[in-house]
């Protein structure tokens, strides 16, 4: 099935809040250098291939892009400076990925898992990936969220996708710890009680190994529905989470602040058993 894949395996997934779209260009953003120098700081290995579960993609059922040569950079926002609309990302589709993805959830029960074959990487795909892996040169499969589905289901789908670690596929939830653009400023001098409250938590959670906690957020968290009012940004954690394993050993890699309320908070999720 991934046959032009080298066998490699790997134990890591990870949860990268990527925050705004200006993280690809403005070097006052303190998760930028954090993503700079992900590849001498955090992971040195260089993965097969790259599969990217990002805020931005929305369906109603699972989807997977399909694609044939270099993906598409599509630049899903607005009002920001225009040299980040001519920003580009080509990396390689990974055609091969996405049809694994589709079987392994397909055979752990998911009823109905599509195939884009036009839609190339968004903003919460190409923006961190850009810093992390600059030259663009290792294929990317993006897989969406279903925000109609709770955090459990999300959750499951890691799950179901845990073994493609054993074939070097490096899985990737993009989003943002705290996401509520209604409550953020423009000073970076402090940082909202109930945001840090629920970042906090989260933290202690995931250290702690209380997966089954975090996948219950909106009951066990402080501040949840102020945290994500929408759980598209919180989502990719759940599939990083589940591809782990249930034993997996989470590690805070980067935190920082910004807007008053935005978590940059990244974690890596190792698998122990």
């Amino acid at each position: 099935m991934m046959s032009s894949l080298k066998m490699g395996a790997l134990k890591e997934t990870f949860y990268i809040s990527h925050g705004s779209p200006t993280l690809s260009i403005d070097d006052s953003l303190p998760a930028r250098p954090f993503l700079l120098s992900f590849r001498q700081k955090v992971y040195p290995e260089k993965p097969n291939c790259i599969l990217v579960i990002s805020a931005h993609w929305e369906t109603s059922e699972p989807a997977v892009n399909v694609i044939n040569g270099p993906n598409e950079t599509i630049h899903d926002f607005y009002g920001f400076p225009k040299p980040m609309y001519q920003l580009k990302y080509p990396a390689p589709g990974a055609p091969e990925l996405a049809k694994k993805v589709k079987m392994l959830l397909e055979e752990a029960g998911f009823k109905r898992v599509h195939e884009d074959k036009k839609r190339g990487l968004d903003h919460g795909a190409w923006v961190p990936l850009m810093l992390m892996y600059p030259e663009a040169d290792i294929p990317v499969c993006q897989l969406s969220v279903q925000t109609n589905m709770d955090a459990n289901h999300h959750y499951k789908v890691g799950r179901a996708l845990a073994s493609l670690k054993k074939e070097g596929v490096l899985i990737i939830g993009s989003g943002s710890a705290t996401h509520n653009l209604r409550t953020m400023q423009g000073t970076n001098d402090n940082v909202a009680s109930w945001a840090l409250e629920f970042d906090n938590w989260l933290k202690e959670s995931l250290l702690t190994g209380r997966y089954e906690d975090v996948n219950h957020y909106e009951e066990k968290a402080p501040f949840a529905k102020l945290a994500h009012p929408q759980p598209e940004h919180f989502y990719p954690l759940h599939v990083a989470t589940g591809a782990a394993g249930e034993n997996a050993k989470a590690d805070l890699i980067h935190h920082s602040w910004t807007n008053y309320t935005l978590s940059y908070a990244s974690y890596k999720f190792t698998e122990t058993s």
